[in-house]
Parts: C-alpha cells; structure tokens; sequence
C-alpha cells in the first residue's frame, strides 16, 4: 500500500516552517507508531484523528499505522497537525488521492465528530507555506479570513473532514454548517482597543499634554510621575487615538502576533491600529513577558508590538517584567527560552510609564506625605536605572489649579487637531529617512541620523555640555537628539535649532539644562 504525504507548519514564534506529515499502513501487529519529536498534543492526535475517520464514514485500518513528521529534529506542537495527518493516513489507505495536496499546506484540529475546528498561528504559517513555494491552502472555515491575508495564496475553507474528502476528490461537499455553530466557539477577544476619549477631556495639564503630542509623534517613551488623581491615566489612554493607522506592512506583522495568541478577530482579521495594551501590576511575568509551559505564547510587550504599552503604577509590577524591558526596548524583539525550546517574538512598542511619587501618594496633597525618606528612594528605585535611562520624556504631573479646571480646553487641543499635527510630523519622519526600516525618530539607528540629519554646532554643543557635566548618559544624549528632531518636526522646521534643543533637554528632564544653560540659551 502507498505512503500518503501532507504538508504542515511548525511555529517558532511568529516564523513557521514547512513540516511533511507521512502516513504508511502495513502488515503487521495492528498498532500506531508516531515521529518526528511530537508533543504530548500531537500525540494524542491518534484518538482524535482515529474517532474522527470512523465518525466521517470511513474505516480506520486495523493494521499497522506508522506516522513520521519530517523535519524530524524540529518540535511540533499543537493540534494543527490533526487534519494533515488524517489526510496522509486516507491517502494511504487509497481513499483520497495524492495529487491535489501536492502543493498544499494543511492546518486544522479535528474533533470526534470530523468536524474541524479554528487553530490559532494560521497567518504567519500561511506566509512561511507561500515562502516555500506552496500555493494552496486548506484551512478551517473560521481561518478563511485570516489565510487569505496573505497574497498569492489559494485558501479552501472547509467544515468537516467529510467536506475536504469531498473537495480533493473533486465531488460536491455534502451540506454542513460551520464548525463555530457546533462548538459555540466567539472569536478571540483581542486586546481592548482606546476608547472614543478625547484628549480635550483632560483639563489644564497643558505641559502634559505637550509630552502626550511629542511621544506620539516621534514614537518616544513617555514617564508620567505624580500624585494619585493628577491625570497620569487620563493622558496615557488617549495617547493611542493620536498616532496613525498601520500601513499594510506594519498590519501584517502585527497581526502576525495576534495569530499565534489566537486573538484575531475572524469576519476582519487584519489589525489597522497600532495596539494598546494596559497589564495590571498583578499580572503574571509570562502573560506580561511571554512564555508558557509547553506552548510558547506572546506576552503583552509583543502583544503590543507597533503599538503602546502602558504600564500604571510601574513600581508595583514584579523586578523580572522591569528587567525584562531592557533588552525589546533597545532590540525590539523579546528571546524566551525553556527547555523544551524557545521563541522569538517582535516587542517594538512605545512604552509609557505612570507613577506616584511615593507609595502613599500624598506629596502634593494637604495633609502631606508621611512616607521617610529610604522609603521613597526604595520606591523609587524598583524603576531600575537602566531602564530610567531608555525613557526619552519624563514629566512630573502636579494636581490642576481650581482656575485650570475652570479653563476650557481650546479646539486646537482636541484629539482630532493633535492627531493631524501628529500625521504631518511623521509624514516629514518618513520622508527623511526613505530608505530606512525606522519612520520614527525615536527608532532610527544614531550612526544612520548623524549621517544624514547631522546637527548645527550650537544644539550640539548643548547635548556635549551635558555628557561633559555627567548630566546625560551616552544614550540619553542619543535620544535628545531625536527628541529635538521631534520638535522640529511638530515646527514645520527642516533642522532642529536651539530652541528646539533645550525644549528637547527639557523633556528630557527639567534639571538637565542647570542654571548655567538655562540662561545662555533660553533667549
């Protein structure tokens, strides 16, 4: 009797790989023999693969079975492999020709029944199927959308293993409702996106909500400190509604993420808004982190990947997710390892901070903070230093006056109005560095800025003077220059000028400038 073969994909991360199912049926002591490093979940395919044929009208051979998953040195893991290996094990037994999987990928978990069932990580299998010449793939009904995402890929949804029998024998499909009607399954929720806030909700705070427009538009990290009730939040979650949409590019890879979390939504599956996650402080290290026991999952630093980050009440989260910040937030990518394998996952997202000052919160309430002194630098300090040094702004946000609450935030404030300033700056971002990966000026390599964008001698003897005093660290004085090519940006100016360095030092932090510079440049 022949071998049947199919193709499937095992994922590291969001990179997938071809993986060839084989399934041979000889003489022999009945019994069922699976290769090639499955997990526990590939194999207990056996029984589900096994209820699933006799349930869809076939017999299940009373035989040797032998199933080997090539390459055999890479892990598989997960119930996608279900549908290629009940393919291969009927192509074997002469039930379902050959030919029409020849050049088709396969995803899809059965039930007992035969029906199948939406898989999570079909997007970027899809996409390392069509890198590796395939050209057609047989999916679930509720990954349709998702597969036909990725162009030049022919994408055949099926219900049940009776309906793809049908479809690769080149029969009529028998009638069958979807898969989600059997099993009840919703879509994945995936993560809450900004509500309908406007950013003129936030009274007074106009300093604030400068740090809020200068973050958005050059895609910097932002530290908001200050008292409980301030307005820390409030600007934090309508910092998302200010950037733009996600061009095609930027939509793929980021839904690339929400398919392996199995978060996409399935009528309309392409993300077009950069994310917005929000942890709380009592979240576990690999929901925030990534990780997973047996499946490697994202976390919500790639989750949020393109998009913000924000962290409330920073002090509060675990040491391990504050340290786990340092390497994505230079790198932009996130490496787990355990020992059953690793993964790798995108993390280049723009991370705001929001913190009290002190664990009781009251240094600007009128009855004054208790807390000593040690104790506010221990808060303090469960922000580490290096990760302090990669925050491009850092505000300090004091309690509104009663005059500002009374204030009326003008229209030139409001979400609409900051977002188009926002639009215009990137819009001069993306057509200085053509060419590069980065469009921020946030993200842009240094060595790559000096070359092309190189300063005037005066706002760069600003940012010397303070790595001379120690003021700036190496890297903070990196990024102060791309804060002031933010500003200048939001100008309309074609290069940064003076002003724009010391408002730049200034968003940086207000003690950078010192008296010394403070007076020699802010005529």
């Amino acid at each position: 009797m022949p071998t049947g073969m199919s193709y499937s994909v095992a994922l590291d991360g969001v990179d997938g790989r071809v993986v060839v199912v084989e399934a041979d049926v000889s003489d022999g002591v009945p019994g069922w023999s699976l290769s090639g490093l499955a997990d526990l979940c590939v194999s207990e395919a056996r029984d589900r693969c096994r209820a699933a044929v006799i349930n869809s009208g076939q017999k299940w051979p009373d035989r040797k079975i032998t199933v080997a998953m090539y390459p055999a040195d890479v892990p598989k893991v997960g119930s996608h492999y279900d549908l290629a290996i009940a393919l291969a094990l009927l192509i074997a037994k002469g039930e379902v020709p050959q030919g029409p999987l020849a050049s088709a990928v396969v995803f899809g978990e059965l039930g007992l029944n035969g029906r199948l069932r939406p898989v999570p990580g079909v997007l970027p299998a899809a996409l390392a199927a069509v890198r590796a010449g395939l050209s057609r793939a047989i999916v679930p009904i509720g990954n349709v959308a998702e597969a036909q995402l990725v162009p030049g890929l022919e994408v055949v949804g099926v219900s049940s293993l009776v309906e793809c029998m049908a479809v690769l024998r080149g029969e009529e499909p028998p009638p069958d409702g979807p898969v989600l009607d059997d099993y009840g399954l919703t879509p994945g929720a995936a993560p809450a996106a900004a509500e309908e806030t406007d950013l003129a909700d936030v009274r007074g705070q106009a300093r604030a909500r400068w740090c809020v427009e200068v973050a958005a538009a050059g895609g910097h990290h932002l530290f908001l400190e200050g008292p409980p009730g301030a307005g820390k939040t409030m600007l934090a979650e309508r910092l998302p509604r200010l950037l733009p949409d996600l061009d095609l590019v930027a939509s793929i890879e980021v839904s690339k993420v929400h398919s392996v979390a199995g978060l996409l939504a399935r009528d309309d599956p392409l993300v077009v808004r950069p994310p917005f996650l929000a942890p709380n402080h009592t979240d576990t290290v690999p929901s925030v982190v990534g990780g997973g026991s047996r499946v490697i999952r994202p976390g919500a630093i790639s989750l949020a990947h393109l998009g913000v980050l924000f962290l409330d009440e920073a002090p509060e989260f675990r040491p391990s997710v504050h340290d786990a910040l340092r390497q994505p937030l230079e790198s932009g990518e996130i490496s787990i390892r355990r020992a059953d394998g690793a993964a790798r996952f995108p993390a280049r997202f723009q991370l705001i901070l929001a913190a009290n000052p002190c664990p009781c919160g009251r240094s600007h309430h009128r009855r004054g903070c208790e807390c000593p002194p040690s104790l506010k630098r221990r808060y303090q300090a469960k922000i580490s230093g290096p990760v302090r040094d990669r925050i491009d702004i850092v505000h300090t946000v004091l309690p509104v006056s009663r005059a500002e609450m009374r204030q009326p935030v003008g229209a030139e404030h409001c979400t609409a109005a900051v977002a188009a300033r926002v639009r215009d700056a990137r819009l001069r971002q993306q057509a200085r560095l053509t060419g590069l990966a980065a469009t921020v000026n946030a993200r842009v390599p240094m060595p790559e800025l000096r070359r092309r964008c190189p300063l005037g001698p005066e706002p760069s003897g600003l940012v010397e003077d303070a790595v001379a005093e120690g003021r700036l660290t190496q890297r903070g004085a990196d990024r102060v220059v791309r804060l002031a090519w933010t500003v200048a940006d939001l100008a309309g100016r074609r290069t940064p000028s003076v002003a724009d360095m010391v408002e730049a030092l200034r968003l940086r932090s207000d003690g950078l400038l010192g008296a010394g510079g403070a007076s020699r440049w802010s005529a």
